[in-house]
């Protein structure tokens, strides 16, 4: 596949931000990184692939959970220096927590509250390690 990727700003470990918004609703799903060959891979494949720092090596999201993101299209900032993935989460859970949003707390009187339910325990979809 040609990819020119140019016009990214890739920070010094050579990684840009990616946000994962569902398409439908405009929600934030979660933020994600990738490198070079995580992009390349989401855009050879249309599904996400991210770049998991904590573990150092590709993430297919979804390899485990079965929660997939079918990207649907890709924006880049101004900067250069973040990526806006536009996504249709399958199963609707795109939280390792099992909520649908990565994005369930909200700041209320001075303290998090969490404001999304569990939609499926992770014990069901994840493997005991």
């Amino acid at each position: 596949m040609n990819t020119d990727f140019s016009m990214i700003q890739w920070d010094d470990k050579g990684l840009i931000a990616a946000v994962a918004q569902e398409a439908t609703s405009g929600r934030v799903l979660m933020l994600a990184w990738m490198n070079p060959e995580s992009l390349t891979a989401t855009l050879e494949t249309g599904f996400a692939t991210y770049w998991s720092r904590s573990r150092s090596r590709l993430w297919r999201k979804g390899e485990e959970s079965g929660h997939r993101q079918r990207v649907k299209s890709i924006e880049l900032d101004c900067d250069g220096d973040a990526l806006v993935l536009q996504v249709e989460q399958e199963g609707g859970i795109a939280c390792h927590t099992g909520r649908h949003s990565c994005f369930y707390r909200k700041w209320q009187e001075g303290q998090w509250v969490e404001s999304e339910a569990v939609i499926r325990n992770p014990s069901e979809f994840y493997k005991a390690t």
